[in-house]
């Protein structure tokens, strides 16, 4: 099975599909491994998700938490920290990305939705610490490991 099978399998079988992405230490920056859905709009109503700095099983396991969270009717606000959706009581937001911007992080979404626009937004999780990516205190080491490319509200 090529990887265009396998990704619409995925898609038929779960509503969405994870495309994981490995590190990239040769860029200029150079690019954390992230991981991001695929199919979510039709599958659940929101746009996809893109983590950084997880494994494949990790960054599936949040983005299945989400399809679930969405499937049940739970309405997630973009831009709006979240208390409740992570285990103990932890905070995160999903922050819309700009694909003007971004959009080749996205290559195998672009091409499975032929050029039709669609949404990404980055699911934010905090440090070990509880500090969030975009807040003073949070782990310096982490930084590369989850960079903000979403829009964050003003103030954050």
């Amino acid at each position: 099975m090529d990887a265009a099978e396998k990704l619409d399998w995925m898609i038929e079988t779960a509503g969405w599909a994870l495309e994981p992405v490995a590190a990239n230490t040769e860029h200029d920056p150079p690019t954390p491994a992230y991981a991001y859905s695929i199919g979510m709009p039709t599958a659940v109503g929101f746009p996809d998700v893109a983590v950084f700095g997880l494994t494949p099983v990790a960054s599936s396991g949040l983005v299945t938490l989400v399809a679930d969270a969405c499937r049940g009717g739970t309405e997630i606000t973009l831009g709006v920290e979240l208390l409740g959706l992570l285990d103990n009581e932890l905070r995160c937001m999903f922050a819309p990305i700009s694909l003007d911007v971004w959009g080749p992080y996205f290559e195998t979404a672009t091409a499975w939705y032929k050029g039709e626009p669609f949404e990404m937004v980055q699911l934010l999780y905090p440090d070990r610490n509880g500090f969030m990516p975009y807040e003073a205190g949070y782990e310096p080491r982490m930084r590369f490991a989850q960079p903000v490319i979403g829009t964050l509200p003003s103030g954050a």
